[in-house]
């Protein structure tokens, strides 16, 4: 009979019925729009998408076993325009692992490195399986597979914070390397649940941001050597295996087919704290690495679409790990804007620093781009508007972007001039005073404020990368000895200074210079213009015993020593103080509605009041921030700063009618005094490479 259907009519509300069976599985097309593996009613959605591929089976595997249990080829018919999707029935999300194999051209001129041998591991997977524990090298024919995760986080009614960038002080950490030694305390050491119960400790300190290294999953025995007895491991994770899932070793629990609730929890418990939470991304290359490294995941899917390939078929290596990410394919565009997305919506996440960001801004050709299309879609989509974007403006391939990283008034970077001039200018370079003067009034000449607004420039002197704050004042070169390349890696030009004796010493006025030239770090930092970040330790002095580059190191050289906290105890004071100063202090982050005074927001008073030219030789600089504080009354804050040897005398302008000078805080004379003191005459003696800082206090009668 003509217009006899092909199926039975599906009955209405009723779920979805199979329509064939491949390898003994009830099969159906799966949901296209959703990539990777998703649950449904009955079974489980598998979809991956492929420009070049010719055809895609989906691999299952009993838990830990190396060979599947089912091939289930996509037929024809599943696959809509580069798109595969199936949904298999019958599927119990804790029965199983899964992966995928592709078939198609080989041809390394190409770009295509397919091989129908090769198991895949799918990009979109929430959690990769066997990475549990930390350290544990697999043996011979490992591959990587996937994990379904159910999500049923529950996280209450609290929407997130929105703090305003130029308001934070961040802390840079280690997952691990924060709680791994015995002396942190805690039970859970070196994973999330360590952290957690470490916020009391962050609350005390006073920081409002943690940005975590990376906690994409990585590897950390991908690239595992020896040397003089020692394991180095990729111990920073900056070879990212998935960006979908975290890493399950930095977990307290094992959390099958719940994978990510123990960072949730910590997320949580940070914003409960006032403690936002950014991640460190790593988008500019994988660990696929180059033409002599594996192919387990994108090499494998689409080779020439992932990675910025030469004419011969060889990888661009701009991020100096072997590969680079082809960001602005919009394939690879897509993944991205998919993955920060799921990280906002799945774990409340508030920012994102983007390793080796200029990167970002290159064609598949490596040519860097005026307007970059992933740049620009990151600053205007609607799902990270609220979240916070901050670009390491360079890469390996020579590309420096600091003050021109393309930000459509959206994004910020790490300052690198900030972190370079004021390590001169600390340690009494010649010439750097001008350039001192600009950095911590905003960088206003790299940073039109006008146009970047206050947040463009976060202000560092130390990060995970380079020496420790104490080790910048008490190493002149760098030691990396034990990272097994002759001493070869690492920056050479830390700009550092060691007061006068390499390392460790005995010598009281050796160590009495370097906690207070610790001290001057942060209170230079923390009365900058800007958001202000420093690497986790520094506050109480900690060491990697001069390695500069402790990428390998899973040991006492990267594990923070919390001992220090009570040796360096009136450094951690001093922290401490400084960075609940800034809080309770507006005018130090940003310009403030102006002060009733007359005072203007900046003026600046180098040796005497009023004097505006510090000159290229000067060693003293001296400011005064002005506006309202938080209750809408006048607030002035003088900072000065001497790097000279001997002690300079400076002088400061009368205070407003009515008010009088507080001296709250000299270095020379440990930090932040026990009372205020009122400073009656416009001039004052600063000792050698010290920091005062004063504000204005009401005269009450009878003062």
């Amino acid at each position: 009979m003509i217009g006899t259907p092909r199926y039975k009519e599906p009955v209405r509300g009723q779920r979805l019925q199979p329509l064939d069976v491949i390898a003994g599985f009830p099969v159906r097309p799966g949901f296209y729009r959703t990539n990777g593996a998703t649950p449904g009613n009955g079974g489980v959605s598998f979809t991956i998408g492929s420009h070049h591929a010719t055809g895609c089976t989906l691999l299952l595997f009993h838990p830990h076993e190396k060979e599947p249990y089912a091939r289930l080829p996509y037929p024809d018919t599943y696959r809509i325009g580069n798109i595969y999707s199936m949904f298999v029935y019958g599927l119990k999300i804790e029965d199983f692992e899964y992966a995928f194999q592709f078939d198609g051209p080989y041809d390394e001129r190409e770009g295509h490195r397919f091989d129908k041998n090769a198991i895949i591991l799918d990009p979109y997977a929430k959690a990769v399986t066997e990475q549990r524990g930390w350290g544990e090298k697999f043996e011979d024919g490992y591959v990587y597979k996937a994990r379904v995760v159910e999500n049923n986080f529950d996280w209450g009614k609290k929407k997130q914070l929105e703090n305003n960038l130029e308001d934070m002080v961040i802390y840079e950490m280690h997952v691990r390397g924060f709680t791994m030694d015995p002396s942190s305390g805690v039970t859970a050491r070196g994973t999330f649940e360590g952290i957690r119960e470490k916020i009391p400790y962050l609350k005390e300190l006073g920081v409002n941001a943690v940005e975590l290294m990376p906690i994409f999953e990585f590897d950390e025995m991908g690239s595992a050597r020896e040397h003089n007895g020692q394991t180095l491991v990729d111990y920073w994770g900056y070879n990212t295996v998935c960006y979908f899932a975290p890493n399950t070793s930095y977990s307290y629990v094992q959390e099958h087919n719940h994978e990510g609730d123990e960072l949730k929890r910590l997320i949580r418990e940070l914003h409960d704290n006032g403690i936002e939470v950014l991640l460190d991304v790593v988008f500019n290359h994988t660990a696929e690495g180059n033409e002599l490294g594996p192919v387990f995941s994108f090499k494998g899917i689409d080779n020439k679409t992932f990675y910025m390939l030469t004419p011969e078929g060889y990888y661009y290596n701009f991020s100096g790990c072997g590969n680079t990410m082809n960001c602005n394919d919009p394939i690879v565009r897509r993944y991205i804007m998919d993955c920060l997305s799921y990280w906002v919506i799945e774990y409340r996440v508030d920012g994102f620093r983007f390793d080796l960001a200029s990167i970002l801004s290159r064609d598949k050709n490596g040519v860097p781009m005026e307007n970059p299309p992933l740049l620009e879609s990151l600053a205007f989509d609607e799902i990270l508007s609220g979240v916070k974007l901050i670009a390491e403006a360079w890469d390996a391939g020579g590309l420096y972007q600091v003050g021109t990283f393309p930000s459509w008034n959206r994004w910020a970077e790490w300052n690198g001039r900030y972190r370079d001039d004021m390590r001169r200018f600390l340690k009494s370079d010649d010439g750097m005073a001008p350039a001192a003067v600009a950095r911590i009034t905003g960088s206003r000449d790299i940073y039109d404020p006008l146009v970047r607004g206050q947040s463009a420039s976060v202000n560092f002197l130390t990060c995970h990368d380079g020496f420790t704050l104490y080790d910048l004042y008490s190493y002149n070169v760098k030691h990396n000895e034990s990272n097994g390349w002759n001493n070869t890696d690492g920056d050479n030009n830390g700009n550092s200074w060691n007061c006068g004796c390499e390392g460790d010493t005995d010598d009281p006025e050796v160590e009495k210079l370097r906690r207070r030239m610790v001290k001057n770090a942060f209170a230079t930092l923390l009365c900058s213009r800007g958001p202000a970040m420093f690497f986790a330790g520094d506050e109480f002095c900690n060491t990697q015993k001069g390695n500069n580059n402790a990428y390998c190191q899973d040991n006492e050289i990267s594990w923070l020593d919390w001992n220090r906290k009570e040796k360096y105890r009136e450094v951690y004071d001093f922290a401490r103080f400084m960075i609940h100063f800034r809080m309770a202090h507006p005018v130090l982050r940003k310009p403030t509605a102006p002060a009733s005074c007359g005072f203007a927001d900046i003026s600046y008073h180098h040796g005497r009041a009023w004097n505006a030219d510090c000159g290229n030789n000067a060693r003293l600089i001296g400011l005064i921030y002005a506006g309202k504080n938080d209750a809408g009354e006048d607030d002035l804050v003088y900072v000065g700063i001497n790097t000279y040897w001997e002690t300079l005398g400076t002088g400061f302008p009368d205070p407003p009618a009515g008010y009088r000078w507080m001296l709250v805080a000299d270095t020379m004379r440990g930090g932040a005094l026990p009372e205020a003191e009122p400073l009656l005459a416009g001039r004052y003696d600063m000792g050698s490479r010290s920091v005062i800082i004063m504000v204005i206090e009401k005269i009450k009668p009878g003062d």
